[in-house]
């Protein structure tokens, strides 16, 4: 990732934080309001303080996560996503989040400590250059996330590497179908924003498979309604050329 487009979403998601505000309702921050973020509220070990509406999936709903499970995920933010997995693993099981904001690393072990999980760990690093040892993880998670990775070729041999032989992931992210307009291409906002680093659908699992995972499978797609903020087009709507999604896929090494 270049270092100009990493300050870049750094800087995003450090005010996400200093603003003490949900992206849904603050309009101008991480994904919103190009993506529209899950309702979490149902979800088993919810933490509303980590819920900032970042996410554009709930990976954690589409994969059967163990007691005593080594979980991993990617571009952690706040936490929300792993306490959700913290719920499953029980204190047998040992929870790793992976973040590049500082802001958001410490945000989210400010909630760890409210919530005195013990087998919680928040790390500071890339998703290209993952700081886990090879085969440690049952299970990889992530949430809108590698949308932002310019190499997610090594995002995903990474995966790999830190997997167990047998494990598995459930990724949500952003894909697209058909030709991207040049108004996202070349909009900051709108990377930034987790869609202009969209890939095409089947260039993402064709990514996925190339980097020896099996299994791939998407287990849910979704359309999404986005507008583009130079110009409040409706683009997926009207353009029926260009679709924009949110893909919760699954694989397994």
């Amino acid at each position: 990732m270049s270092d100009k487009l990493k300050e870049l979403i750094k800087n995003k998601y450090s005010t996400i934080i200093r603003q003490s505000s949900s992206c849904c309702s603050s309009g101008g921050c991480g994904c919103e309001p190009m993506v529209p973020g899950e309702d979490y509220a149902t979800q088993p070990g919810y933490t509303q303080d980590a819920d900032f509406g970042l996410g554009c999936g709930i990976p954690t709903r589409f994969i059967n996560i163990q007691k005593g499970d080594t979980v991993v995920d990617l571009g952690s933010g706040a936490g929300n996503d792993l306490f959700i997995a913290r719920r499953y693993t029980g204190e047998e099981g040992y929870c790793i989040g992976i973040d590049m904001t500082e802001e958001m690393l410490n945000k989210a072990k400010e909630n760890k400590m409210k919530l005195g999980y013990e087998n919680v760990d928040f790390r500071l690093g890339d998703i290209e250059n993952i700081p886990v040892d090879e085969n440690t993880a049952d299970i990889v998670i992530s949430n809108c996330v590698i949308n932002l990775v310019p190499d997610k070729n090594k995002a995903f041999h990474e995966i790999h590497r830190i997997l167990k032989p047998g494990g598995k992931f459930c990724i949500s992210d952003i894909v697209i179908e058909g030709e991207m307009p040049d108004e996202i291409k070349s909009s900051v906002e709108m990377y930034v924003g987790c869609v202009d680093g969209a890939i095409n659908k089947k260039e993402y699992t064709d990514v996925i498979k190339n980097a020896g995972f099996s299994d791939v499978q998407i287990a849910e797609l979704k359309n999404l309604n986005l507008k583009i903020p130079e110009t409040g087009n409706l683009k997926s709507n009207e353009d029926e050329n260009f679709g924009v999604f949110s893909a919760t896929i699954l694989g397994t090494k």
